[in-house]
């Protein structure tokens, strides 16, 4: 089973909000339906990075870490190759 740490961005105001699941593209519609407390004010979202574990502990620890994240730092995650999402 796979693991992942995801990064999604609001389209209305561009705020980040990191998170873990199995399934990011299931999560990710849950946060744009409002099911999920924090991120129902600011729908919608678009995912924006994407990494994956084979571990739940490794990729809790690395979302734990990346909620610390400066936006700079973000930025820069999206765009570097650990980001699933540039290698579709």
């Amino acid at each position: 089973m796979s693991f992942y740490v995801y990064i999604i961005e609001s389209l209305q105001d561009g705020t980040f909000y990191k998170g873990f699941s199995t399934d990011y593209k299931k999560r990710l519609e849950q946060h744009n339906n409002g099911e999920s407390r924090y991120t129902s004010g600011k729908v919608p979202w678009k995912l924006v990075h994407v990494e994956e574990y084979t571990s739940k502990r490794e990729a809790l620890i690395r979302e734990r870490n990346l909620k610390k994240a400066d936006r700079q730092r973000i930025l820069a995650l999206i765009d570097s190759s650990k980001n699933i999402l540039n290698k579709k």
